[in-house]
């Protein structure tokens, strides 16, 4: 199902049943509006038992120890960024360029390997650190110094459906909660007026998998992610009712809460045990005060010129999109969302990370769309304050083959790839880890997703062995029973 279909029919639903209407909006102010319509909907006797949703003191400080993230923004790159195309520089591929390798029994995800291919980019050393990286992210490249780079990150798979499941759940399979999710479970809200986990795709269409990738799994569902797309005419479809609603009065809509109320108390004294209907009440109670905080989040004309020349915000198309959806992540953040995930490339065979056919003209523009507006959001959250108290994690599902395809394309290589974090807790200009001559396998120091999250819910306070919850007999992790804390990287 289209994921603004999904979202659409959501929120029609909440609109209907909640009967809240512009008019009301305008004609109450904000505390009676609140009191009025949401706080009849809330039932006392499940909302005793229940803090999932309500900011709490104790948790947005850290749960087991002191936390030293508030928030987290993600850029997912949807297909595989090629590691020796960007990041990785390996003096021997230069070398041996053109050369056919044994590479022994392990096969490529699509097809035989070809020779050896060294980038056809140029690369530079930048910063005090010295890293490399070739002309493909000129802009990023100026940040290096504030990075932590993770140099031999794997996955279990190289294989976009279950490498994407695993670098998002933490398992090859659906049905697992996202980390978003977990982090939202975990910390709640630090806002009654946004969610806690938000996701703008690319403006192309959903990632591999579609909504799985930022699902809520067993944990209730008002944990799942909040797709929103800004390119959009409405970026929250159906979250105001249609102008041709007149029936939608501030009386008719006050009737329709207390007969809902009647209606949700009557069936939760019949289903105690039964969390499901506090789960949509609260997620009715959010998207109605969304109406009020999302059109001020998504008004861009309060930014400045520069920040729009920074960010790229008027550049054409889908370049423009993820600009822009870059400028509104920090917005999120700003306003209390905890994790905000943007995608960079669409599911499909093109118009994403994917370069299986050319790297040379495919890697270029797809590089181009995220290279200056997350350069932007990193210089941007940190003239804010923000970089004392926001982790910006820089991530892929897999890396790409030392190896020709096609002529001169990558194969997908779950071997090793490439992520940096920047921010809060983490230490700039640091590297961890490394992979083999060619760029084919980590070698050094190896990680994974699960020692990602690992740090991340670390540097948030969180024990990752400590927060589970059973399902189906299991005590399940976003970690699953694996994951140690990249110690090396943190500040």
């Amino acid at each position: 199902m289209d994921w603004q279909i999904f979202v659409g029919c959501c929120l029609i639903v909440a609109n209907f049943f909640l009967l809240i209407s512009r008019e009301v909006a305008i004609n109450f102010d904000r505390r009676n509006f609140l009191a009025s319509g949401f706080n009849g909907l809330a039932l006392s006797q499940l909302l005793a038992s229940s803090d999932t949703l309500k900011p709490n003191p104790l948790f947005n400080g850290g749960i087991h120890h002191n936390a030293k993230v508030r928030r987290v923004i993600q850029i997912f790159l949807n297909g595989g960024m090629s590691q020796m195309d960007t990041f990785d520089f390996k003096p021997e591929l230069e070398k041996r360029h053109g050369q056919t390798v044994d590479v022994g029994l392990k096969a490529t995800a699509t097809s035989t390997p070809g020779p050896l291919m060294k980038s056809p980019f140029k690369w530079k050393q930048f910063g005090k650190s010295g890293r490399w990286v070739t002309d493909v992210f000129p802009h990023i490249a100026e940040y290096v110094d504030d990075m932590a780079f993770l140099m031999a990150m794997q996955s279990k798979s190289n294989v976009h459906g279950p490498a994407s499941y695993l670098q998002n759940t933490g398992f090859l399979l659906p049905g697992f909660p996202s980390a978003g999710s977990w982090i939202s479970y975990a910390l709640g809200r630090l806002t009654d007026d946004l969610p806690a986990f938000i996701v703008m795709p690319d403006m192309r269409g959903l990632p591999y998998n579609g909504m799985g990738n930022f699902s809520s799994g067993f944990l209730p569902v008002s944990h799942q992610g909040t797709p929103v797309n800004p390119a959009a005419p409405a970026p929250i479809p159906d979250l105001q009712p249609p102008a041709s609603s007149k029936f939608i009065t501030p009386a008719s809509s006050m009737d329709g809460l207390k007969l809902l109320n009647n209606m949700n108390q009557n069936f939760a004294a019949d289903r105690l045990g039964d969390s499901r209907l506090q789960a949509r009440i609260e997620s009715y109670e959010l998207a109605a005060k969304m109406q009020l905080a999302a059109p001020e989040v998504f008004d861009l004309s309060r930014e400045t010129a520069f920040i729009h020349e920074r960010y790229g915000t008027t550049r054409p198309g889908p370049d423009g999109a993820f600009s822009r959806n870059c400028l509104l992540a920090r917005r999120f953040a700003e306003r209390g969302v905890r994790f905000v995930q943007v995608w960079s490339g669409a599911g499909g065979p093109k118009n994403n990370w994917d370069n299986h056919s050319n790297i040379p003209t495919e890697l270029p523009p797809i590089a181009r769309q995220v290279d200056q507006p997350v350069a932007a959001l990193l210089m941007d959250l940190k003239a804010r304050g923000m970089f004392a108290d926001t982790l910006l994690v820089f991530t892929t599902e897999f890396g790409r083959m030392p190896f020709t395809q096609s002529g001169v394309g990558r194969d997908h290589n779950g071997s090793t790839f490439v992520t940096w974090l920047a921010g809060a807790g983490v230490k700039g200009g640091v590297s961890h880890g490394e992979s083999d001559e060619f760029s084919y396998k980590a070698a050094v120091n190896k990680t994974n997703c699960y020692d990602l999250y690992a740090t991340i819910l670390h540097l948030m306070g969180i024990d990752h062995e400590k927060l589970s919850v059973r399902h189906n007999g299991i005590d399940r992790r976003l970690t699953d029973v694996h994951g140690a804390v990249i110690e090396p990287i943190l500040a």
